[in-house]
């Protein structure tokens, strides 16, 4: 009887977590990587400016030629 059916404490992402990445995911949007994804380096540079966002508001370039 011992056998639980709900999920582990802290098993997921953590909601610090989800926010930076929705945050991120908004800045990289606002800054056109999430358009226009035909190549794999377009992928590369959006997945990379919704996680690496702050840069993105300092003026950094993480488009991959």
């Amino acid at each position: 009887m011992g056998v639980s059916t709900y999920p582990a404490r802290g098993a997921g992402v953590s909601v610090p977590t989800t926010i930076y990445l929705v945050a991120g995911g908004i800045v990289a949007a606002l800054h056109d990587y999430w358009s226009n994804l035909h190549t794999w380096k377009a992928v590369v540079s959006a997945v990379l400016a919704t996680v690496l966002w702050p840069l993105l508001l300092v003026g950094v370039n993480l488009h991959i030629h």
